[in-house]
């Protein structure tokens, strides 16, 4: 029986902001052990008995971010495929795509095990348990969710009505009371938002209930770009086929219609991380209560979240906050509050503040750069190329570009020329001149780029040739 783990990253994480942003969302936020959300997602799945493969379901933006991640730790690229999604159509959508990729290549008996990339599952011996009593429903032809045992009334949880394996109905997320009454009655189960079940038998219901969701899915995949490049087998979702599946959640769409639904009770030491107390919960409380992560001083200061970077955070006389420090936004919330911090990102972009969608450190498929500073006619960065990576061949229309080698050994096209810099030497690109950046080196290249011009923004660029498929 083949098992194949599933894993959904997408959505922007907008109540854990300044942390998560747009282009860096939730699954890439690091936990105080140094692995990020992703990261802990990736080894429970292969921490699972008789995989066949790994899938996961993302936004194209991200691959190459995730494909790091997944790197750090080490990976079987053979057994790595990567389905991309040219926008986020909601959970129905990804799972009937990885459904039907999954039925095409193993087969409709194939087991699909769901879940998202960034909730926290402590107890991982537990959840292999649960997964093998899943997928012994699913092999009965049931669509499988997975019921977290309550331990308080919740009102930011979805429950499910229960009896016994059997799902009697879904449960939006509760007023208070009515989440007490749920919790006392011992029928209800916090949706976890994870899934099991044969490949086949998804299609089959979900052709029954929203015939539209797989119809657009698989028109998307025939129409897609398979890409075997940088270790994962990409297949691009074809965006003008793509754009036209329904956006709904899979409980709306198949679940709370279908009459074959089970649910496995677990207690594994789940969280959804859907705010920040909930992430707080990850930190070690020290004396006064506080949960803190970075660099924290704290005088006279009870029951407070905080996340730091580089700089100190001082806290005196302050109780019940959440503090959260990144180099180019800081968050100060109570905790009674905290929910709202969507409110607050949903306002950034409207008004089309940067902040919402990027960190002033940005990570690309060849490394990442930080802007350090930027004013009238220029911009500053630090730009860092990983060993063996190259940028597109590329040029710009309102800005010429200075760079400086501050280690290692940079290959740069610059119109007609090729030439190779080491530290201290330099380069200037004019504007409008075709150019290109490399790294042949086996350590990392570390460059200063000075950019002055009349406009500065990122959707400057027009890419020739690019080997990350990108346009």
């Amino acid at each position: 029986m083949h098992i194949v783990p599933v894993i959904i990253c997408g959505g922007a994480g907008s109540r854990l902001w300044p942390l998560s942003r747009e282009n860096h969302p939730k699954p890439l936020i690091r936990l105080a052990d140094g692995l990020s959300l992703i990261q802990h997602a990736f080894l429970r799945a292969l921490a699972l008995p008789r995989i066949a493969e790994l899938v996961t379901v993302t936004n194209r933006e991200l691959f190459f971010a995730i494909d790091d991640e997944y790197r750090q730790l080490g990976h079987n690229a053979a057994a790595m495929r990567a389905l991309l999604e040219p926008e986020g159509r909601n959970t129905a959508a990804a799972i009937a795509a990885a459904s039907l990729e999954v039925a095409d290549r193993l087969g409709g008996e194939a087991i699909l095990f769901v879940m998202p990339a960034d909730h926290v599952i402590a107890e991982r011996e537990r959840l292999a348990h649960a997964v093998e009593e899943a997928c012994a429903l699913a092999g009965e032809g049931r669509l499988v969710t997975f019921g977290i045992r309550p331990d308080r009334p919740e009102t930011g949880y979805g429950y499910i009505e229960a009896d016994g394996i059997n799902v009697r109905r879904f449960v939006e997320k509760p007023e208070s009371a009515a989440a007490e009454e749920f919790v006392a009655s011992g029928r209800f189960l916090w949706n976890s938002g994870m899934f099991c079940f044969q490949a086949q038998t998804m299609i089959d219901e979900m052709e029954r209930f929203c015939p539209d969701i797989p119809a657009g899915c698989r028109a998307a995949l025939g129409a897609g770009r398979r890409l075997n490049g940088q270790g994962t087998e990409r297949i691009e979702l074809d965006p003008e086929r793509f754009a036209e599946v329904p956006s709904v959640s899979i409980d709306y769409a198949v679940l709370e219609k279908a009459s074959n639904v089970a649910v496995v009770s677990c207690d594994i030491g789940w969280s959804d991380i859907g705010s920040w107390a909930a992430l707080g919960e990850q930190y070690e409380r020290d004396a006064d209560g506080n949960r803190v992560l970075g660099n924290v001083a704290s005088f006279n200061a009870h029951g407070n979240v905080v996340r730091g970077s580089d700089r100190l955070i001082g806290l005196v006389g302050v109780d019940d906050l959440v503090i959260a420090d990144t180099p180019d936004a800081l968050l100060v919330t109570s905790k009674e509050n905290a929910q709202d911090v969507r409110l607050l990102y949903n306002r950034l972009k409207d008004l089309g503040d940067e902040t919402h969608r990027v960190h002033r450190t940005v990570f690309r498929p060849w490394g990442s750069y930080t802007v350090l500073e930027e004013g009238p006619r220029f911009k500053i960065k630090r730009i860092e190329v990983k060993p063996g990576a190259q940028l597109s061949l590329q040029m710009h229309h309102h800005r010429a570009e200075h760079w400086v080698v501050v280690s290692g050994t940079a290959r740069i096209v610059n119109g007609e020329r090729e030439i190779l810099l080491t530290t201290d030497q330099s380069a200037y690109i004019p504007c409008g001149q075709r150019h290109r950046l490399e790294n042949p080196g086996i350590l990392n290249l570390v460059l200063i780029e000075v950019q002055t011009g009349d406009y500065l923004g990122e959707d400057d660029i027009v890419r020739f040739d690019d080997v990350y498929g990108r346009g």
